[in-house]
């Protein structure tokens, strides 16, 4: 845990970079594959549409093996937790490296998604706790941003190394990645006691609170919004702003700048403004996405939109897990796993309706109006929490007669944490 002197330096402890790499390759596992279908889809002798299922299956068992392996693994130290999730990460990577089945590569991507759930909902409580109450959404900020990393320069990488070596190629370079990253997270993360006091009733109870709701509401919608134009963005590239098939990888890489930048934003003015940040965030990315239906036919505007959807829409990401895990108070564990799940839910929801909206008489433009529509609706939850956390300072400091300034902008005292 941070020292003192760290501390007032305003360092972020060891860990939290230590658990962003291992973020970073499991970001790299979740998106490789899109660009690797049609090497697995010719190996494995099935269609590409169906070998499409490999990423399907990892986006469910993010969505439902997260909240179930943060309750498997409750009573588990956090430390022994994490690195059995490497370790079964890597496994799966290995068996379906060694496996000419589909079937077989299909379970070893459910059992890897199973893993990465456990990995983050830990991770995440971890990070929050090492680097203290205010720094805790920066922390939230660096560690996701391992996850933004992985699609500026681990999804590229990872192609054009499948390109080479077959899509086997950067699986195998994945499991051996991780099998270091859990040397290293077993070497760095602090042993701590068996969670014995830790029970699924207290986990579950935390869920009651309306505020945490409104948090993974915001992480959907704001997801959903930007992944509905992101799935689709080649196409809009390279048939209505006239961008060369070449150039694309390019444009994402700009994208995948501008995630990065924006997780680096929320993560540093989330913990000093966490609504006037979301707010802002998520009302710039609905302008960006709105602008972007009719501004696209230009490649330079259609890029500095792009690049503009990403740093605000990212932005909003730590700042709402921060507050999703702050907000379960002693039981963060499940609250993780199911920001998570949150997350990945938006990315499921969008593409489907954004795939759905591309197909109809808006053609290219579908899957930004469904993007400026979530991005919009983002803005009720984070209303209802800016309203919710006014009343709520109002009564502390009627009752208690507490200056204002010893409460954030969610007013809600910061939880001791174990």
């Amino acid at each position: 845990m941070p020292s003192a002197a760290s501390t007032r330096a305003g360092k972020l402890p060891l860990v939290v970079w230590v658990l962003a790499a291992g973020t970073f390759l499991m970001g790299t596992t979740e998106f490789v594959i899109a660009g690797l279908l049609p090497e697995i889809a010719d190996d494995l002798g099935v269609s590409v549409s169906h070998a499409g299922l490999l990423i399907t299956a990892f986006a469910i068992g993010m969505i439902v093996g997260g909240p179930v392996m943060a309750l498997a693994t409750l009573r588990l130290p956090r430390r022994l937790t994490l690195v059995a999730a490497l370790a079964v990460f890597a496994l799966g990577h290995v068996a379906a490296a060694l496996s000419s089945s589909f079937t077989v590569v299909l379970a070893a991507r459910v059992v890897t998604a199973l893993a990465t759930g456990a990995f983050w909902a830990v991770g995440f409580v971890i990070v929050t706790a090492a680097a203290g109450p205010a720094r805790a959404t920066r922390a939230v900020g660096v560690m996701m941003g391992g996850l933004t990393l992985a699609n500026v320069v681990g999804v590229p990488i990872g192609s054009f190394v499948g390109q080479y070596t077959g899509w086997r190629g950067p699986f195998w370079a994945l499991a051996v990645l991780a099998g270091l990253a859990a040397v290293f997270v077993g070497r760095f993360i602090p042993r701590t006691e068996q969670r014995a006091e830790m029970s699924v009733r207290a986990e579950v109870r935390a869920l009651r609170q309306g505020r945490l709701w409104l948090a993974l509401a915001a992480a959907v919608l704001i997801m959903g919004g930007v992944l509905a134009t992101y799935t689709y963005i080649t196409p809009l590239l390279t048939d209505r702003a006239g961008i060369p098939a070449g150039a694309v990888p390019l444009v994402l890489i700009v994208f995948g700048l501008g995630a990065l930048g924006g997780t680096a934003i929320g993560g540093r003015l989330g913990d000093r403004r966490p609504m006037a940040t979301t707010l802002t965030a998520a009302a710039v990315t609905a302008l960006a996405l709105l602008l972007l239906i009719p501004l696209s036919t230009g490649p330079v505007t259609a890029v500095a939109l792009i690049f503009l959807m990403a740093l605000a829409g990212f932005t909003v990401n730590p700042v709402v897990t921060s507050l999703a895990v702050r907000f379960a108070g002693d039981a963060p564990t499940l609250t993780s796993a199911l920001t998570t799940s949150a997350y990945n839910t938006g990315i499921a929801a969008g593409s489907a309706l954004a795939g759905t909206a591309m197909n109809t008489s808006l053609g290219l433009t579908g899957p930004a109006l469904v993007g400026t529509v979530s991005a919009t609706l983002t803005l009720l939850p984070l209303i209802a929490l800016a309203v919710t956390g006014a009343r709520r300072q109002i009564r502390i400091v009627a009752q208690h007669a507490v200056p204002a300034s010893v409460h954030d902008e969610t007013t809600a005292p910061l939880p001791s944490r174990r």
